[in-house]
């Protein structure tokens, strides 16, 4: 017996762990099965003819927010060029339907649902043997012209049961990452999440973990993305696997979701000990209003919580990025943006907004009448409106979110934002920068650095009065100079400005100066040179040369260099 477990990736980077999973557990008994993952991007006619050139007995599909409606599209055409084919899905998408999905997929063999490991392998080893499974748990399962649920799925109690799927071969390194899990589960009941319904937290055991990450280590994997929900929710456990990390690490770049409350003193200096960039946390805020939290069951300390990313910031060099949730029941558009502020005054690499999705089996979508939340009924189940934000302002928020990608998380525009931020808080510019872009339809199509930087100044001529304009002016054009080379026949206007003989001098002399010191590095310099009057922070008529080195086989490097007068 032959089965395909299969999965369709938003990018071609992301590597599947649920399928080598699901076929590590199921060995031998299970037939032959083999991994065939695809990508959004490839035709639906390809990824067919694919599956079926592997003339399988079965195929099963991981299915997902993003790949649902292809998957569901793939199972009708599978079942229309194979009518004898046996179709399985599972994963979170589809855990909580009902045999109505049966109805309406005809060609639709079993579902499983929760954790897929022991259904997926009786279901296998059944029909392996040319049998009906006995034990229907986790399964909904179509049986000639009937189909029959089985009972609720259980979790695993013990995760090292899952052989670890690295040492048989069965992850593919070459993607760009791998994701790795430590545990299943979370100790928090936030109503957004499908988590909420399983609060045991359960940890595979040290040994298996420590095997696993040497494993990955030793192969010098470019980044590993921790999948736990919350790594940190053992403080000791935690600075265990971090320890480890750090005797052992060379080169990898993990990635791990943590609740920032939890820190501890403790566990802040070991994170000290950290290099630049070797980590990177995603904190899940969500909200930055304590009577939201209260509403979606989310239990966090705001201060300690607020402190431990200041600290994270101030004291190490782990990379920074924080969740900010819109759409929550009981926050307000202006509760939003406070957020947003409040989030930005702790300087996080990057600030992610999204709207809150009502996903299929978590609390939140089973109280979305009683919250009179309207949503997407189609994946990824976004909240349209609620009685506190209607659609269009969400739609300003959903603007501000591309805003910030393009601005503050892609690292542009940081003079600019300190100038900003001494006139307003920076939310109420973003607001503005928003009614600018909405009247004049903006960001219809994609924006390159360039146009970006025109837009922004446009708003500002706009926007400011002329005595503060000045200022504004010279931290966008310093931020340009920062961000690509200027070219001499395409200098902004904002940065603009005309020199003395004294200070034409002066550039002459650092610009050789530099080309001496460089000479037979095989380092090509070309440079830039302009002079503000109202820099801040210490504003003055100023030169700074800008210097764009290039070096054979690695990226741009740009020195800015101020010529005192």
């Amino acid at each position: 017996m032959r089965t395909v477990l299969s999965t369709i990736h938003s990018k071609y980077i992301h590597p599947s762990l649920a399928l080598p999973y699901l076929a590590a557990f199921c060995k031998d008994a299970c037939g032959e099965v083999s991994i065939r993952e695809f990508t959004l991007q490839e035709p639906k006619p390809n990824i067919l003819a694919r599956l079926l050139a592997e003339n399988p007995d079965n195929v099963g599909f991981s299915v997902y927010l993003w790949n649902r409606v292809m998957t569901l599209e793939l199972v009708d055409a599978l079942h229309a060029a194979r009518p004898d084919l046996r179709i399985i899905i599972g994963g979170p998408e589809v855990s909580f339907d009902d045999e109505a999905l049966f109805v309406r997929h005809p060609g639709l063999t079993a579902l499983v649902s929760g954790e897929g490991e022991e259904p997926l392998s009786n279901l296998l080893r059944a029909w392996s043997a040319g049998r009906h499974p006995d034990d229907l748990t986790g399964l909904i399962l179509r049986l000639d012209d009937n189909v029959l649920t089985g009972p609720d799925p259980r979790p695993l109690n013990t995760l090292d049961d899952i052989p670890s799927p690295f040492r048989q071969g069965g992850i593919d390194l070459n993607r760009g990452y791998v994701y790795y899990e430590t545990s299943r589960g979370c100790p928090f009941q936030c109503a957004f999440c499908l988590s909420a319904r399983d609060n045991r937290v359960r940890s595979f055991s040290m040994e298996r973990i420590e095997h696993d990450l040497l494993w990955l280590m030793e192969r010098g994997v470019s980044q590993v993305k921790l999948i736990d929900r919350t790594f940190n929710y053992n403080r000791e456990r935690a600075r265990t696997i971090f320890s480890l990390i750090l005797k052992h690490n060379r080169q990898t770049r993990f990635h791990f979701e943590i609740a920032a409350d939890l820190l501890d003193e403790e566990t802040l200096l070991l994170l000290e000990k950290v290099p630049e960039g070797m980590f990177q946390f995603e904190i899940g805020v969500q909200s930055t209003a304590p009577q939201t939290l209260d509403r979606i069951n989310r239990s966090v300390d705001l201060g300690k919580l607020y402190g431990n990313i200041s600290a994270l910031q101030q004291r190490t060099g782990v990379h920074l990025h924080l969740d900010l949730v819109s759409g929550l029941p009981g926050d307000t558009y202006q509760q939003v943006l406070s957020g947003i502020d409040r989030l930005l005054e702790l300087k996080p690499d990057h600030l992610q907004l999204e709207p809150v999705k009502l996903i299929p089996g978590s609390p939140l979508r089973e109280k979305a009448n009683q919250f009179r939340l309207s949503h997407d009924p189609n994946p990824p189940y976004s909240v349209l409106h609620t009685p506190e934000i209607d659609f269009a302002s969400l739609e300003r928020l959903r603007t501000i979110s591309r805003l910030l990608d393009l601005t503050w998380n892609a690292g542009r525009f940081a003079t600019l934002f300190s100038t900003l931020r001494r006139l307003a808080p920076l939310s109420e510019h973003l607001d503005s920068l928003v009614d600018f872009i909405e009247q004049r339809d903006l960001l219809r199509h994609p924006i390159n650095q360039s146009e970006l930087f025109t837009l922004v100044w446009d708003w500002l001529r706009g926007s400011f009065p002329e005595t503060t304009l000045p200022r504004l002016r010279d931290s966008l054009g310093r931020d340009f100079a920062l961000a690509e080379r200027v070219l001499p026949n395409r200098i902004p206007p904002f940065l603009q400005g005309e020199f003395t003989n004294e200070e034409l001098e002066s550039v002459s002399r650092r610009v050789d100066e530099r080309r001496s010191e460089l000479r037979g590095t095989g380092v090509k310099v070309q440079y830039f040179a302009t002079t503000f009057s109202a820099l801040p922070p210490t504003p003055g008529r100023q030169t700074r040369i800008f210097f764009y080195l290039h070096r054979s086989g690695q990226g741009l490097e740009i020195e800015e260099h101020i010529l005192h007068p």
